[in-house]
């Protein structure tokens, strides 16, 4: 199984679980159905923004989106290093973006 692909099914999994349907989550996170649907098959990624949106939306951590239930049980300790990792990273993109942004303007 892809990254997107488990992105995606976690994506639906949790989306199902606070009973939200796509056009619910869709408008939520201001995306098209198309769009969250794509995501949720594992045809698209989603920008950094918008994982971060994902998971406060669906009251979960960034890291939740990315476990492969079928892989090794990860315990609270794993997953908060998974969400220091992502954090940083998603600090870096933010910046690099910014930079280019003002580079263009």
């Amino acid at each position: 199984m892809t990254l997107k692909q488990t992105f995606g099914q976690n994506i639906q999994f949790y989306r199902k679980k606070n009973k939200f349907s796509q056009e619910q989550l869709a408008e939520k996170l201001d995306i098209s159905v198309k769009h969250l649907s794509t995501m949720e098959t594992g045809k698209v990624f989603a920008s950094a923004e918008l994982i971060e949106k994902i998971a406060a939306t669906l009251k979960i951590s960034v890291s939740s989106l990315f476990y492969n239930q079928k892989e090794k049980s990860l315990d609270e300790s794993d997953l908060n290093k998974i969400d220091t990792i992502i954090q940083e990273e998603l600090k870096k993109t933010l910046s690099t973006i910014k930079t280019k942004i003002r580079e263009k303007i």
